[in-house]
């Protein structure tokens, strides 16, 4: 739930607070940032439909935690101040292809994580968790970018992206994986 929670929190407020960041603290042009904020959604999609052709392969712990480091460099390459912006303009479109696995894989992985009975009730809980941390994560950014800075947005994505693997990890951990194989 908490993952959940984290990993939506970070999509809306990546989203919806990426052009204001950029504009305000970085000094990019209005257009620009209006077109790399749009651009964390194309990473979003074009790393979704990337994930298709290998989730299979992988799996969904292994998808989730490669998707979780993706959007950690992605939310550096953001966060450092470099001369140039193009670094953290490439950074937002980064925590998109980042994102992108996490969300499916953590809705594909629930029948195998607490049994297929408990599925439904379960997705229901997520749905829950993931629609608190939609509505409530980005205006607690704003409160903190209006009383303190709103360059401190890479640290709070960052905040958000090792609540989501610190959460996954845990529950790797609870539930034994990744299995240990049996040597004889």
């Amino acid at each position: 739930m908490i993952a959940f929670f984290g990993y939506c929190g970070l999509e809306t407020t990546t989203g919806l607070w990426a052009s204001s960041y950029l504009v305000e603290y970085r000094g990019v042009s209005v257009e620009t940032a209006a077109m790399f904020a749009s651009l964390f959604y194309l990473g979003i999609t074009f790393g979704r439909f990337l994930n298709g052709f290998v989730a299979d392969k992988f799996g969904d712990r292994k998808l989730i935690r490669f998707g979780v480091i993706v959007a950690m460099i992605g939310v550096i390459m953001v966060g450092i101040p470099f001369e140039t912006d193009t670094i953290a303009l490439a950074g937002l479109i980064v925590i998109g292809l980042g994102c992108a696995p996490v969300y499916p894989s953590i809705i594909h992985a629930t029948p195998s994580n607490f049994g297929k009975d408990n599925s439904q009730a379960i997705i229901g809980i997520q749905m829950a968790s993931a629609y608190t941390g939609t509505t409530f994560m980005p205006p607690l950014f704003g409160l903190i970018a209006n009383t303190v800075n709103i360059g401190l947005y890479p640290l709070y994505l960052a905040l958000l992206v090792v609540l989501i693997l610190a959460m996954t990890e845990t529950l790797n951990r609870v539930l034994g994986f990744p299995k240990k194989s049996s040597a004889a």
